[in-house]
């Protein structure tokens, strides 16, 4: 049973801190904690203004948001590490190789589908990420969920 789910990016200010949010909404009530981090993380800083805006867009609320630095404590802490990248896989391999049985894609479910960062690239990259981001959760949420 997982019990701590880690979703990563690059900055922890766009991907990962939306499919942090989707991922809570999507396994509320279900015990599971959810949080993010980033390998490269704009530590300190919040939500992204589009990737914001862009959840605002789609009828959600995200919690007040905090980028902080991947660690290899944050990763022992958690049963699942779900990751944007390929790249981003084989980094948190090299920072804890015990993670690897324990870390995939977020868009696994997809044909190990990449969701690529639309950091500083405009409006229709940020939706373009959303929508990626949002079908790999769903498929990741329909497997977490534990059978009633």
């Amino acid at each position: 049973m997982f019990k701590n789910v880690l979703v990563i990016c690059a900055g922890n200010i766009c991907r990962s801190p939306t499919g942090e949010h989707l991922l809570r909404r999507n396994l509320a009530g279900s015990g599971i904690r959810v949080s993010s981090a980033g390998l490269t993380a704009m530590v300190g800083h919040p939500f992204e203004r589009n990737a914001l805006e862009m959840l605002q867009r789609h009828g959600q609320q995200p919690h007040v948001h905090t980028a902080r630095q991947l660690t290899p404590q944050l990763l022992q802490a958690s049963d699942l590490v779900l990751v944007m990248e390929q790249r981003q896989l084989q980094d948190v391999i090299r920072l804890s190789p015990v993670s690897r049985g324990k870390t995939f894609l977020l868009g696994k479910w997809q044909n190990e589908r990449e969701i690529p960062d639309p950091y500083r690239r405009g409006p229709a990259a940020f939706e373009h990420a959303y929508a990626l981001i949002e079908e790999g959760v769903k498929a990741w949420s329909q497997r977490l969920q534990p059978q009633r």
